[in-house]
């Protein structure tokens, strides 16, 4: 058993955003319930082996945003929306039995869950927008701090 957490593990990397899958040097057979064809053991650009690859441009990171924007944003509200609908119609339908609660605290559930999802969203949107401005505001900041601090070396 404790093999499986390492291959959820590896498939959770493959599912980040600018994951980009690397070949095993080797073929092996899959152990467990692993995919045919997934690479075996640990990936990712800090992992001895792995991708080496941490890097996305600003392009990716603003498609990635609109992306979020166009697409996951308004196809989660419109999923959530019929979900409620539903819902709705299937609790006057049992009104006045248990089910009518059950359903109603399984509404309440999903609601929370739409309205943390959307935030979360909100957020990455946010977060990759910002990304590219971060790096180069820290980028120019050390560097007129550099410029700024006295050397020997700066005459040279």
């Amino acid at each position: 058993m404790s093999g499986d957490s390492g291959q959820v593990a590896d498939l959770q990397v493959g599912m980040r955003l600018n994951h980009v899958p690397v070949e095993p040097s080797e073929p092996t057979a899959p152990a467990g319930p692993a995919a045919p064809g997934a690479p075996k053991g640990p990936m990712g650009p800090f992992v001895p082996g792995g991708s080496g690859d941490f890097a996305s441009t600003p392009a990716q990171k603003k498609d990635a945003a609109n992306t979020i924007e166009t697409e996951l944003e308004p196809n989660t509200k419109k999923a959530a929306q019929y979900a409620d609908a539903d819902t709705g119609t299937a609790q006057k339908g049992f009104d006045g039995w248990e089910t009518a609660a059950g359903l109603k605290k399984v509404a309440d559930t999903w609601d929370q869950q739409v309205k943390t999802l959307m935030g979360r969203l909100a957020a990455e949107k946010t977060s990759l927008r910002g990304a590219s401005g971060l790096f180069t505001s820290n980028d120019t900041g050390l560097g007129s701090q550099f410029l700024a601090t006295k050397s020997k070396l700066n005459g040279l």
